[in-house]
């Protein structure tokens, strides 16, 4: 089963229970921010954003069978009052919880149904190598990003090209390491190399250290713009295939040699700490 499905699996179990972020990165063994990453690129939402939607939907079908009272249901869905439920729920759906159940219908409503993967995103990739490398730390540009918002990232890119010089004096590869990540979608993207170079490290320039561990390395083989998809296939079937777990530590992309940036076309490395 894929981490995505995985999740989709425990938020359905726990509809009607008190569960929080953490609670389902543990049922799913993974960080939060791993968790929440790869289930945004599967569904386009946020895993808390999605459980708030489902139980909201499954509060107005149960509305309009008109079978229990406001407060029972607003209680099933884990709001802690009538008033709170009646918040969300007008929010949500533009309507009065009263006003549907008194309609007995759910026909003008946009209810959240189960979703399932993007089979689209899924593509054929080779399986990954399974590689064990000593800390590192990478210096380089970094900017602030959320899941719903990675534009700056290709500028970021060309800011740093201009300036490698400044920190790998002969640079073998280039570095775009995700960090100082959330379960709610915001991280940091770091666009760098290992430090080579003796001058002092620019004021606006930041580094990260990457603990030593297992990788599996997937390669991508193709056009930069098609990078996403075996981003998304590699986090949401290519490690369930080889039977991996990830671990909690920063993810990187790996630009070496093989990659021209010229073009954009070329092999990029996605390595991810597994156990």
């Amino acid at each position: 089963m894929s981490l995505a499905d995985k999740l989709l699996w425990q938020i359905e179990m726990r509809l009607h229970t008190s569960v929080t972020l953490a609670d389902l990165s543990d049922a799913c063994a993974i960080s939060p921010y791993h968790m929440a990453r790869s289930f945004r690129m599967a569904t386009g939402l946020a895993p808390m954003t999605y459980l708030r939607a489902r139980r909201l939907s499954v509060a107005a079908s149960t509305l309009a069978n008109g079978d229990h009272d406001i407060l029972t249901v607003a209680l099933d869905a884990q709001y802690t009052s009538h008033e709170a439920f009646t918040r969300a729920f007008a929010a949500y759906f533009a309507t009065l919880p009263n006003v549907v159940r008194k309609a007995r219908s759910t026909t003008n409503l946009t209810l959240m149904e189960p979703l399932q993967m993007n089979k689209d995103m899924i593509i054929d990739i080779p399986a990954p190598d399974i590689k064990t490398r000593p800390a590192m730390r990478i210096t380089g540009l970094s900017t602030a990003c959320t899941f719903d918002d990675t534009s700056a990232i290709p500028g970021l890119w060309q800011q740093f090209n201009a300036r490698e010089e400044e920190v790998a004096d002969n640079p073998a590869a280039a570095y775009g390491v995700c960090y100082d990540a959330d379960g709610a979608g915001n991280f940091r993207y770091l666009a760098g190399m290992e430090r080579t170079s003796t001058h002092p490290l620019p004021a606006d320039m930041d580094s990260i250290d990457l603990p030593a561990g297992r990788y599996a390395v997937f390669t991508h083989n193709g056009h930069i713009a098609d990078l996403p998809k075996t981003i998304y296939t590699a986090w949401n079937k290519g490690l369930s295939d080889a039977g991996l777990e990830p671990r909690q530590a920063p993810d990187f992309e790996r630009y070496d040699r093989r990659f021209d940036v010229a073009t954009g076309r070329g092999a990029v490395e996605i390595w991810i700490p597994v156990q």
